[in-house]
């Protein structure tokens, strides 16, 4: 069974007899580690009370598009934004021709339109409907919009009619959703990704750090494992939890990920230094606490850490290496002379000076810059941002040098 796990799902439920099958996929979805958000629209409430989807996601269901309480908690841009994948299902006539016409003049019609995660469709109608020109008409606008059709199945119809038009049973569109999120676009390849800070110790107590969260890192590491890469994750300090099937290496120095990482880039396929290297360590360390003196001024003698990133490029045999650049200013100039220094193949760059992005944040927004172009990517959840980093760098690497 495909895993969800850590996956933000936006289930919307429009009006038809199958409703009732969403109930039943919100479990589903959540048994394979999904967190799930329900919007439901009017017609949807007809069959199904909101109280339903809310005691089965443990979540408020979002109904109304100009709700100030909703607003005021997780409003209809934030919950766009929130979404890995937004699933609707089922998926009446009605909505269908909404979408193809491009309307937003409901919440979840607006979410389809202001969301930049994938949209998938389970059609649920009277087969009579699901063969009526503009229907197909309709179905085919969606299609060229790279809006993924579940559906539907045959057989017989609340109307007591046979044929096609029913809604997908809730296992098969669970199973569905995981799928999107498997690509295969690393499929055998090994990656080595860094995340979060480096903590570089002055005495038992103390020690020099950074705010990185490594957010960003280990959103790459489960996007790589997503796309089928066998992920090595070399992290240190910090407060997540181990993403999913990725061996994960915990340091806490800069020279440990150095030699971690000059242990294991050599035999990977892809190299991603996302962690936040503490430049330089204090050149002795105390092994007794520093007491505080009469003394206004402290001094700390420094010297520079390894260059992780550049040995990784320098390596005889190199994997496609990808470095980060964290710039208050001059973002694009200064991550450009990195990438040409360092002899990297692509470098990720993101201006920290922006506020709600970047550390600690769970958003963020960034520039993919190589040889040939600079592309700007966000701003959007780290973890959808990764899957489009990783989708974009799988197929850097299946260029020919």
């Amino acid at each position: 069974m495909s895993s969800l796990t850590n996956k933000q799902i936006l289930l919307g439920v429009t009006g038809g007899i199958a409703a009732y099958k969403s109930a039943e996929l919100v479990r589903r979805l959540r048994e394979r580690g999904a967190s799930v958000r329900v919007v439901m629209t009017a017609a949807a409430r007809e069959f199904m009370t909101p109280l339903t989807f809310q005691a089965l996601s443990g979540h408020p269901v979002h109904t109304d598009l100009l709700d100030p309480a909703a607003e005021a908690a997780m409003g209809h841009i934030e919950l766009a934004r929130w979404a890995d994948l937004v699933l609707i299902a089922p998926a009446s006539a009605n909505f269908i021709a909404r979408l193809a016409e491009g309307r937003g003049d409901d919440l979840l019609s607006t979410l389809c339109l202001a969301t930049r995660a994938p949209l998938a469709l389970a059609p649920a109608m009277n087969q009579g409907m699901w063969d009526n020109a503009a229907t197909r008409e309709n179905l085919d606008r969606l299609r060229q919009r790279q809006i993924l059709l579940l559906g539907p199945g045959e057989g017989s119809q609340a109307c007591g009619e046979t044929g096609p038009g029913r809604m997908l049973e809730p296992a098969a569109l669970a199973e569905a959703a995981a799928a999107q999120f498997e690509t295969g676009a690393l499929a055998g390849r090994r990656v080595v990704i860094t995340a979060g800070p480096t903590r570089e110790a002055i005495d038992p107590v103390r020690y020099l750090s950074n705010h990185s969260s490594g957010k960003m890192g280990y959103a790459l590491a489960r996007a790589a494992m997503e796309a089928g890469a066998s992920v090595t994750l070399i992290s240190g300090p910090t407060a997540l939890p181990a993403p999913e099937r990725v061996n994960l290496i915990r340091v806490t120095s800069a020279e440990e990920m150095y030699r971690e990482c000059l242990e294991h880039a050599p035999r990977c396929d892809l190299f991603i230094g996302a962690a936040a290297v503490a430049d330089y360590r204090p050149r002795a360390y105390q092994s007794q606490k520093i007491k505080k003196g009469s003394d206004e001024q402290l001094t700390l003698e420094l010297v520079k850490n390894p260059d992780i990133i550049a040995a990784v490029a320098g390596l005889d045999a190199r994997p496609f290496t990808v470095g980060f650049a964290a710039e208050s200013e001059q973002l694009e100039d200064y991550a450009r002379r990195k990438l040409i220094q360092k002899n990297l193949n692509a470098i990720i760059a993101n201006d920290i000076s922006r506020e709600g992005l970047g550390f600690n944040s769970d958003d963020n927004a960034v520039i993919l810059i190589d040889a040939r172009s600079a592309i700007p990517l966000g701003p959007q959840s780290k973890q959808q941002l990764a899957r489009e980093l990783i989708a974009r760098l799988a197929r850097s690497l299946h260029e020919p040098a």
